[in-house]
């Protein structure tokens, strides 16, 4: 069976994996994703290891595209993704509406779980929200830090913590069993993030790359994306 080969954000996970058994049905072509931090992704490529279809934040694409990692010509949006809050599923649900509430409920938390602060876009956003808020110092013993925000989550669902909680990219969130979406990060210190797809430059199957990123963007799939947490 032919491959597809993805490097993919950790954000477009659970859109792909939705879309994977009509994908394969339709086509004849088994999907071989990696999805991580967007840093790690993109660092991946620039290495070297092949891709047909590169689903990255819009920044990044933008840049793969005008150095020729991507070509630029079939970019196109998935759609937006906001930075939230989770907890295990039946844990009490702290406020987190503005600031000072955020604040409260990291504060009174015992584990803080969240993505790479350095590679993946969720956790270098709230690595800063952390400092701005002025907590880094007080809460740092209890930051458990992931490669990436399923595998921040995962830990998150299987937390035997007093009161942990968790922050990644809202996708990854409603796609983790065990946990759930409390809010979006509050005005101040939202992120809204939008992730994009391309064909790879050298790609090996561009026609059915450009086949499923067509089902990831349609209209017809607006519905669906809305329910994985694409705006």
């Amino acid at each position: 069976m032919k491959k597809l080969r993805i490097l993919s954000g950790g954000a477009a996970q659970g859109l792909v994996e939705a879309l994977r058994p009509s994908f394969e049905a339709e086509t004849g072509c088994s999907i071989m994703g990696t999805f991580g931090a967007v840093g790690a992704m993109r660092a991946r490529l620039l290495g070297g290891e092949p891709a047909d279809l590169v689903i990255l934040t819009r920044a990044l694409i933008k840049g793969l595209a005008h150095d020729g990692h991507v070509a630029g010509a079939t970019t196109a949006d998935l759609g937006t993704v906001e930075t939230a809050v989770a907890i295990r599923r039946g844990d009490a649900a702290p406020a987190v509406g503005d600031a000072n509430a955020l604040r409260d409920a990291l504060l009174d938390a015992d584990e803080i779980h969240f993505p790479d602060p350095e590679q993946a876009t969720a956790g270098i956003h709230f690595a800063k929200v952390l400092r701005d808020l002025g907590i880094w110092d007080t809460v740092a013993a209890r930051l458990e830090m992931a490669p990436n925000g399923a595998t921040a989550m995962r830990a998150l669902a299987a937390s035997s913590g007093r009161r942990p909680i968790g922050c990644t990219q809202a996708t990854e969130i409603l796609s983790t069993p065990g946990i759930v979406l409390v809010g979006s990060l509050p005005p101040g210190c939202a992120l809204a993030t939008v992730y994009t797809g391309a064909i790879g430059a050298k790609a090996e199957a561009p026609a059915e790359a450009a086949r499923l990123l067509a089902l990831l963007t349609d209209a017809g799939g607006r519905e669906r994306r809305r329910q994985l947490g694409f705006g």
